[in-house]
Order: C-alpha cells, then sequence, then structure tokens
C-alpha cells in the first residue's frame, strides 16, 4: 500500500504543489488549509450547539420538576418530541421546512440552523438528565430554599441547580462528546465542516485512505479533549462525601 501526504500541500483550484502547505497563492488554499478550516467549523458548530442545549435542556428539566402540572407536560412534550426524531431529519426540517413556514428564518444561515437543530436535539436529553440529577438532591434542599426566603425561582438558581450540575457532570461529559460526532449531519446542508471536507476532498483526489485518517484523528482529539476538561472540572466540583470525592 503507498500512501501520498504531499497532496496535503496541494492547491485545491489547481491541484499542483506549492512551496508551502499553508500558502496557496491568491485566495485559493491548500488541502491541509481546507481541512482545518474545516475542523474550525466543526467546533464552532459543536460548542455553539452545546451550549444551547445546555441553556434549553436546563430550563427542561427545571420544568418538569416544578409544581406546576403546565410546565411539566411542557418539559415531557418537549423531551419527547426533540428525543424521537432522528438528528438528520430535525436538520432538514430547520433547514427546508421551517424557513418556508416561518419567513424570518429565510434569512438566518444555515450554520446556525444547524446549531440550533443539534442543540434542541441534544437539549431533550440534557433535560432528562437535569431531572435525574434534581430528584436525586433530597427534599430538604428544596425546604432549606424556602425557609431561607428564597423564591421558586431562587431556589433554583442558588439551591437545587447548582448541586444537580455536580451531580450530572459524568452524563453531561458524554452528551458533549455526542455533540461533536453528531455534528458531521452538517455535511447534509453544506456547512464546510469535517465530514463535508472528507467526502469532496475525497472525491476530488481520490485519496480516501490519507483523508479519512487524519479526519478521524481530529474528531477524536476533539472528543477525547473534551473528555479530559470535563473529567478536571469534575474533580474540582464534585460533591464531599461522594465516590472519589477528595
Amino acid at each position: 500500500m503507498s500512501w501520498d501526504w504531499q497532496f496535503f500541500c496541494n492547491d485545491t483550484a489547481t491541484g499542483e504543489a506549492v512551496a508551502s502547505c499553508f500558502a496557496a497563492g491568491g485566495k485559493e488554499q491548500t488541502y491541509l488549509q481546507w481541512m482545518l478550516g474545516a475542523w474550525g467549523w466543526t467546533l464552532s458548530v459543536s460548542l455553539l450547539g452545546l451550549l444551547v442545549a445546555l441553556v434549553v435542556g436546563s430550563l427542561v428539566g427545571v420544568a418538569r420538576t416544578t409544581p406546576n402540572r403546565w410546565l411539566v407536560r411542557f418539559g415531557e412534550a418537549w423531551t419527547e418530541l426533540f428525543r424521537n426524531i432522528p438528528l438528520l431529519v430535525q436538520v432538514f426540517l430547520w433547514y427546508h421546512v421551517l424557513p418556508v413556514m416561518v419567513p424570518v428564518l429565510q434569512g438566518v444561515p444555515p450554520s446556525v440552523l444547524v446549531v440550533l437543530a443539534l442543540g434542541f436535539f441534544t437539549s431533550a436529553r440534557i433535560g432528562e438528565q437535569v431531572k435525574a440529577g434534581i430528584q436525586t438532591l433530597p427534599k430538604g434542599q428544596r425546604y432549606a430554599g424556602q425557609a431561607l426566603g428564597f423564591t421558586l425561582p431562587q431556589t433554583y438558581r442558588f439551591v437545587l441547580l447548582p448541586m444537580a450540575f455536580r451531580i450530572v457532570i459524568p452524563p453531561l461529559t458524554s452528551e458533549s462528546m455526542n455533540i461533536v460526532k453528531n455534528s458531521a449531519v452538517a455535511f447534509a446542508v453544506s456547512i464546510p465542516e469535517l465530514a463535508q471536507f472528507a467526502q469532496q476532498a475525497s472525491e476530488e483526489t481520490s485519496h480516501f485512505e490519507e483523508i479519512f485518517i487524519p479526519v478521524t484523528l481530529l474528531y477524536f482529539v476533539s472528543a477525547f479533549v473534551i473528555n479530559r476538561v470535563a473529567k478536571f472540572i469534575e474533580a474540582r466540583v464534585r460533591i464531599p462525601g461522594t465516590v472519589g470525592a477528595k
């Protein structure tokens, strides 16, 4: 088997080798620059999607643990809706269907629509985890907040959610890693991320092995770094008295 890694230093427009892998002429770029730019898109879409998922998922998790039955039903409906529709279908709905039904979305960049699709899809899972974390806490925590004169929103903000998040960091780590992998669906609507780069560049050059090996490694490195960062945070904020706490 003969691999040719030098093609990464070729100009994407002409296919000819350039003096440096980072020195394509004019507005063109090398395949290495293209791949690194695609990696940046993958990380951007993933991190923004995760931010949306954490905010919305926290609200959904809180809604499902409040005494208000309408909020509970809304949280349950949100969870079932976004959890039971495949992510790729949700991306197509955001890209092709919703802009027709809601004209204001027609001017929204496709990358933002993908971020929303990823964020809402993941929020259903994070909502379940936040709900479980809150329900794990002793009821005395809620009563203690009320005894201090906190309103219900203040009790969640200052008492319940800080404790619940410290409990659910391990599953949140898995969701953070999953969202990086799930971001590959963005290629279906022409977002220039890693999966789209791999598909298009391999078709142009026929260097399938040389392209998919580093793309796979970049996905692995992204997920691995998230895992290590989350493990560090978990060790720092672990609730005293739990397993592994110091």
